[in-house]
């Protein structure tokens, strides 16, 4: 077995389980691509067992810090028995959920989302594609399920040497599909769709916006960024007269359409504009027009800390234009999906973007992913997406 030692007082993070190892906190050693490596102190005490990859600024990756475990078939069948079991224990309104969420379930990596009778799964790190064939089947097995289709095409594979790829890897059918949530009916497209196909991860964001609209009578709604339409939908089932809805992309557009019929609500209801979301709240804001609700859910405009800062002015632009063409007594859920920017940072954006707007409002709950999306105590990268619902005075 392979090993790699430690810097003197590297092991820190290591010894509170987190599963990281930097290429700076590595003194030598070295492996192939995925390969398996045992992990020592400076001083050569067992830290860990890791996944090595050689072109990563994330050199390794913990599987275990067990020194007896075995890095095996019948480690990884037993890593995602445990990840699909603990959904069980979560509360969940949909036939849609994600099974595996990479570090947070001790497979750091891989990511496994369930639609209905098929799982999508990404394999992001050198050592979830050393061991594919075995994650597949364990998944397989466990969900006695028979189609899996793999979606590992992330810049973050590049990241790791590894190409993108994309197909099935397990029995075929289907790639457009119609998932439940909520009572309600929403199209995915798990080949083209962002990330697995849909963003399973704002479920929760998506009921409480459809009570916030019922419970306070919401009459035009405006939801930027919409994709396929998820907040359209909520909107409308909670009894939004009106929703107008931005994306940049014709595609989700289309598919946004179609949801809001599938679910059987009058088209008139519903206007969709492929274009610009920041142009667009400039031009609502210059037309005097304004919305008693609006949603923010931006794409990752800060992957890591290192874009932060160019970030952050993107996410307070967006924030001030939105609470200026807020009705007082609206409502607006401002998220961020970027690991570059913690709660905290978010907070002071959402804070300074109403100072310069001129507004203030009460913020009445902090948002954040879906249970199925854990954070955990050893792992609080977890913690990507934040969330915010401010009630404008």
């Amino acid at each position: 077995m392979k090993s790699i030692r430690l810097h003197a007082g590297r092991e820190r993070s290591l010894l509170r389980r987190h599963p990281w190892i930097f290429e700076s906190a590595i003194a030598k050693g070295s492996a192939d691509p995925g390969e398996t490596v045992r992990v020592d102190s400076h001083s050569g005490e067992f830290l860990a067992w890791a996944a090595f990859s050689p072109t990563s600024k994330i050199r390794a990756r913990a599987w275990s810090f067990e020194q007896t475990q075995r890095i095996d078939a019948a480690f990884f069948s037993a890593a995602c028995e445990r990840s699909i079991r603990a959904r069980t224990r979560f509360d969940v309104q949909s036939d849609a959920l994600r099974l595996v969420h990479g570090e947070s379930d001790g497979l750091p990596g891989l990511v496994v989302d369930r639609y209905g009778d098929t799982l999508v799964a990404q394999f992001l790190s050198a050592g979830a594609q050393r061991w594919k064939d075995v994650l597949v089947d364990a998944l397989l097995e466990h969900t006695d399920l028979t189609r899996l289709y793999e979606r590992s095409d992330t810049s973050t594979r590049a990241l790791e040497g590894l190409p993108e790829t994309t197909g099935w890897l397990r029995g075929e059918g289907p790639t457009d599909l119609v998932l439940r949530e909520h009572g309600w009916q929403l199209g995915v497209d798990i080949a083209h769709g962002h990330k697995t196909g849909f963003y399973l991860d704002q479920r929760d964001s998506r009921r409480r916006f459809s009570d916030y609209t019922r419970r306070l009578d919401f009459g035009h709604v405006l939801n930027c960024y919409c994709y396929t339409g998820g907040f359209t939908v909520a909107a409308l089932a909670g009894g939004a007269r009106h929703v107008t809805s931005i994306d940049s992309s014709a595609g989700a557009i289309a598919m946004a359409r179609s949801n809001v019929q599938r679910n059987g609500f009058d088209p008139a209801r519903a206007t969709f504009a492929d274009a610009d979301v920041n142009a667009s709240l400039r031009q609502f804001y210059e037309a005097g027009q304004s919305f008693d609700a609006i949603v923010l859910d931006p794409p990752k405009f800060a992957p890591t800390v290192a874009h932060a800062e160019r970030a952050a002015r993107a996410y307070k632009d967006i924030n001030r234009l939105a609470l200026k063409i807020l009705q007082p007594g609206g409502v607006l859920f401002t998220y961020s999906c970027s690991g570059g920017i913690g709660v905290d940072l978010f907070h002071k954006i959402v804070a300074s973007a109403g100072i310069d707007a001129g507004v203030d409002g009460f913020i009445v709950e902090r948002m954040g992913g879906a249970p199925d999306h854990p954070m955990t105590i050893q792992f609080p990268e977890g913690e990507y997406l934040k969330g915010l619902v401010v009630i404008r005075k």
